[in-house]
């Protein structure tokens, strides 16, 4: 079955009403509104009010659409609206959904208000912030749903702008640093991503943008496995993949809670959605080649990043490590080539989205008591915080794959797939499981070692006397942990939205191969 929907079908589908670009458009004219909001923005409640109201529309606008007017049994595009937009350029405002962008608009949708609502102690520049914060929300959401490569290109280059600021304004100490770190990475990884877009544009017969026609060309050859390989490394800045990852502790060590929810719970899907969309769609026969390569920088992922968790004596920086680690699962299930293996890809996209969310939450809760990060300048929180110790052992719980949470299932499902795989030898699948479960192995230690003296150990007499969790940080937590339960004991909840759209790609793989 073709993953993609044949123009004239996709045109028949096409909705009376543009939901899509409601959903996209509606965050960004929210933040229009903001610099009309009187005041000198250093007092948050205005433009904080009008975000999250803005963003909870937008949640609801989300959930209503993907719930009453998408069909997670289909594998075409559905939802589709078809402007031409700038003509002379071939650049459309072409936006459609299928099971691989929905349930991550919904996750973006989620985290994003999350973020928002873990900003109440903003306090400066706080229209800009707020701005910014909706900006961005309207990005994550064009990047999932643009099917022209210009639009989705555009939009790729939008977000990096928002993330870049809220880095350089509101981050630590260092903020410069890792802002200025952020961008050249993802800048010019950014280059590679447009030369290869723009190659395929031009490489078959008469040039177009859209992503339905350019999956429907055969890119063979070298030809396929330079795009390929550009596309690689340009989602691979953002995924990230070694040794391109090394923008991304420096990133979260610096920046606000609020922003690193952003960052591990929306950005890094982008590159993990883009490889599926991109590399797997639209260059299958380089991807049947280059799987291979996948599976092993996935196990270089989920082990490298594994170790480093180990030498960071910052929080943040420590989950950000965990981060790189977990998402080689996704690298290791997009090799895998099965369905099996690629729904596990999607499903720890997902659940790594609302797990890292939640440690990145809980540690900017107690980072505003105790006003460290620091390890080593931590200790016995448990006696004095012991609601936001249960919210981080639960969030740790989840990432180190504990039965009955979503990371369990969708790691358990990822090593379904490479093992279910016969296309690979016996020795390669034995191989490939064994090393990933040494990052299995690693996960709790690092974790568990982390809570331990973060939360028991010497009490710090400076931090004996400090506040637990006010009624808003509880239900921020609740909306993020809640899902993560949900789909660890149902998993159907997540796979219903996008198992016919990973079924098609395989399919469509195994075909090729």
């Amino acid at each position: 079955m073709d993953p993609f929907l044949s123009a004239t079908a996709a045109a028949d589908l096409a909705p009376s009403f543009p939901w899509l670009s409601l959903i996209a458009l509606l965050p960004a004219a929210g933040a229009l509104l903001l610099p009309l909001l009187p005041g000198d923005g250093t007092d948050p409640r205005g433009p904080r009010t009008v975000a999250m109201t803005v963003l909870v529309v937008d949640l609801l606008l989300i959930l209503y659409v993907f719930s009453q007017h998408f069909d997670g049994s289909s594998s075409s595009l559905q939802l589709v609206e078809r402007v031409a937009w700038v003509p002379f350029l071939g650049l459309e405002w072409s936006l459609a959904a299928d099971g691989l962008s929905a349930p991550l608009v919904v996750l973006s949708g989620l985290v994003t208000l999350l973020a928002a609502a873990a900003s109440w102690n903003i306090n400066r520049k706080t229209n800009l912030y707020f701005g910014l914060l909706l900006l961005q929300a309207s990005a994550q959401s064009l990047v999932f749903l643009s099917q022209d490569f210009l639009l989705f290109f555009l939009a790729w280059e939008l977000e990096l702008v928002p993330v870049y600021l809220l880095i350089a304004i509101w981050g630590g100490s260092q903020r410069q640093y890792a802002a200025t770190k952020f961008i050249l990475y993802t800048a010019t990884a950014s280059l590679l991503i447009l030369i290869s877009g723009l190659a395929l544009a031009l490489g078959g017969d008469g040039f177009t943008l859209n992503l339905h026609e350019l999956s429907e060309r055969a890119y063979g050859g070298n030809f396929g496995l330079l795009c390929y390989l550009g596309f690689l490394v340009g989602f691979g800045v953002k995924l990230p993949i070694f040794p391109l990852h090394t923008w991304l502790p420096d990133a979260h060590g610096e920046a606000n809670a609020p922003v690193s929810m952003l960052l591990a719970g929306v950005l890094l899907k982008m590159g993990g959605y883009a490889l599926l969309r991109f590399n797997v769609q639209m260059l299958p026969e380089a991807h049947l080649v280059l799987a291979p390569a996948l599976i092993v920088l996935g196990i270089v992922n989920i082990i490298y990043g594994a170790l480093n968790a180990f030498a960071q004596d910052n929080v943040k920086r420590r989950i950000a490590c965990s981060s790189v680690s977990h998402m080689g699962f996704v690298l290791l299930g997009i090799g895998a080539i099965d369905s099996l293996g690629i729904s596990g890809a999607m499903l720890q996209m997902i659940s790594h989205g609302l797990i890292a969310a939640s440690m990145f939450f809980v540690t900017g809760v107690f980072y505003e008591r105790t006003k460290t990060l620091s390890i080593p300048n931590m200790g016995g929180l448990a006696k004095v915080l012991p609601i936001t110790f249960a919210f981080f052992l639960a969030s740790s719980l989840a990432s180190l794959a504990l039965p009955g949470m979503s990371g369990f299932v969708s790691e358990i499902t990822v090593f379904l797939g490479v093992t279910s795989n016969e296309g690979f030898t016996t020795g390669f699948r034995t191989i490939t499981v064994v090393l990933a479960a040494i990052g299995l192995v690693l996960t709790p230690v690092y974790l568990l070692s982390m809570c331990r003296r973060v939360f028991f150990g010497p009490r710090i007499p400076a931090l004996a006397v400090v506040g637990d969790m006010r009624p808003r940080e509880l239900l921020i937590g609740l909306m993020l942990l809640v899902p993560t339960l949900a789909i660890g004991f149902w998993p159907r909840l997540a796979i219903d939205l996008y198992g016919a759209s990973t079924t098609a790609v395989a399919e469509n793989l195994a075909s090729i191969g």
